[in-house]
């Protein structure tokens, strides 16, 4: 902790790792808890947008419908928490994750199926656009308030790979689980694969990269310590 700031050191990490400037971490994490208000309305607003899907949804998989509210809503808690004291590393790396990935897929979905996406008002759709990259930037912020262990990546990756399998591969109740796409699933798009197949990929991908992401992280601030002990 610093003394000068009362805000959590900043680790020396790559800058794959740490990409954001200091001074915007800094930021996030000293207006933690607008922070927090703005990513539960992000959240209230997710579960309004996700209604016609719940409805067409069984409800014991609910849970693995509303992907987008929900990383806000992890990223809301997991800062909350850390704001009163009690950081709890696996919510950390489930906001972590939930972040990279939709923050990513969203943007990529929305570039892959731009033509089908016409119904959607103009400002919508740059509004779904930028707000989802924000919750790639917001996600950057958290290697100052967690070591990501690795039995808390190990939730993440847990969480995140049944909902690939639901999403995907294996729905268990009724059809897959993914956010709605404007087109059929099995529309031809672009080598070789279908539309289902475009966005199991970019999710496939960006799960593997957060991932690769908070173990990296972890791993460099162990050796950041080790090398603070000799």
């Amino acid at each position: 902790m610093s003394a000068t700031t009362g805000l959590p050191d900043r680790d020396s990490l790559p800058t794959y790792l740490t990409p954001l400037p200091k001074a915007i971490e800094d930021f996030g994490l000293r207006f933690a808890w607008l922070i927090v208000a703005i990513n539960l309305i992000g959240t209230a607003f997710g579960f309004w947008y996700y209604s016609g899907q719940f409805a067409a949804t069984a409800t014991v998989m609910w849970p693995w419908v509303p992907d987008s509210p929900m990383a806000t809503l992890f990223i809301a808690l997991a800062i909350a928490a850390w704001k009163l004291g009690y950081e709890q590393p696996w919510l950390t790396s489930l906001a972590f994750f939930g972040n990279i990935v939709l923050g990513l897929w969203t943007p990529y979905t929305l570039l892959a199926f731009y033509d089908s996406y016409s119904y959607l008002h103009p400002l919508m759709f740059q509004f779904l656009f930028w707000s989802h990259l924000a919750m790639v930037v917001q996600a950057f912020v958290l290697h100052r308030i967690s070591d990501f262990p690795v039995w808390g990546v190990a939730v993440a990756a847990v969480w995140y790979t049944s909902n690939l399998i639901v999403d995907y591969f294996i729905p268990i109740v009724g059809e897959p689980h993914h956010t709605v796409i404007p087109v059929a699933r099995d529309e031809p798009m672009f080598l070789g694969a279908d539309a289902l197949g475009v966005i199991a990929a970019g999710e496939v991908t960006f799960v593997l990269l957060a991932l690769f992401l908070a173990l990296a992280t972890r791993v460099k601030k162990c050796e950041a310590t080790s090398t603070q002990r000799t």
